[in-house]
This record gives C-alpha cells, sequence and structure tokens, in this order.
C-alpha cells in the first residue's frame, strides 16, 4: 500500500463510480495549479483503510474526506477546506462558513444521497487521466 503522511499531504477520498465525485476531481485537478492535492478512491485498498479510520463506510461512501496536515475534513467542510487550498477565487467559498454547520451538511447530504440518481455513476472506478493517475495514490 502507498504511504501516506498526514503531515504534509493533501489527500482527497472520493467515491470513485461516481460521476459527480469524478467531476469533481478533475476540476480540482485543473484549477489545483500546485498539485499539492493527491487522490484516491474510496474504494482502494489505502481508501478503504483511511476512510474507515476515520469511521466512514467504505461500502457506503457518503461523504467526500479530504485528510491535510490541519486535519480531516467531511462533508461540507471537506468541501470549503478544498476551497481553501485552491485560493482565489475558489476561497471566496468560505463566505459559507458562518452558515450553521448542520445546514450546511444538510444540504451536502441531500446531494450525495441523490447524486446517483442526478449525475449517474460508473459500474467500477473511472479510469483517470495522466494528469490525474500522477496524483493518484493507490
Amino acid at each position: 500500500m502507498p504511504s501516506y503522511d498526514p503531515s504534509h499531504d493533501h489527500l482527497l477520498l472520493f467515491d470513485g463510480v461516481c460521476h459527480l465525485c469524478d467531476a469533481s476531481v478533475r476540476f480540482i485537478v485543473r484549477h489545483d495549479a500546485a498539485g499539492c492535492i493527491k487522490f484516491a478512491p474510496i474504494q482502494s485498498p489505502l481508501g478503504r483503510e483511511l476512510y474507515s479510520r476515520h469511521g466512514l463506510d467504505p461500502d457506503a461512501p457518503g461523504s467526500m474526506l479530504f485528510l491535510t496536515p490541519k486535519g480531516a475534513f467531511k462533508e461540507s467542510d471537506a468541501a470549503l477546506e478544498i476551497a481553501r487550498t485552491l485560493g482565489i477565487p475558489w476561497k471566496l467559498a468560505l463566505l459559507f462558513k458562518p452558515v450553521p454547520h448542520f445546514l450546511r451538511d444538510a444540504a451536502y447530504a441531500f446531494i450525495a444521497r441523490n447524486r446517483y440518481r442526478w449525475f449517474g455513476k460508473h459500474e467500477s472506478c473511472m479510469m483517470p487521466t495522466p494528469e490525474l493517475r500522477a496524483r493518484m495514490l493507490e
């Protein structure tokens, strides 16, 4: 299993069969000029182990998990921390930080519950582009 050092890595665990998650990963790759965010599908051995370690069920992924030197973030906190990492203009999403956590996470959960119906899903994990493959930890 590849090593993961939380003291210096930014690692996004995402649902590798979800079309919305796939599009989100591609968006991040395009806008992370520094290339500091690495990726692993939750369905991979590393993804399953880390997702479980943070109290989440890898057999029923309902949230992305963003691991940074500052800690682990899930649901809406993960989205906001990713925006912070991407910098301006995406960092402006932090304007939503004062919205009560339970409201942000309720909106996140609503989208997560309906993501396959609205956006579809792959039969298996996506095939990464060469650019993404270089940033995958699997």
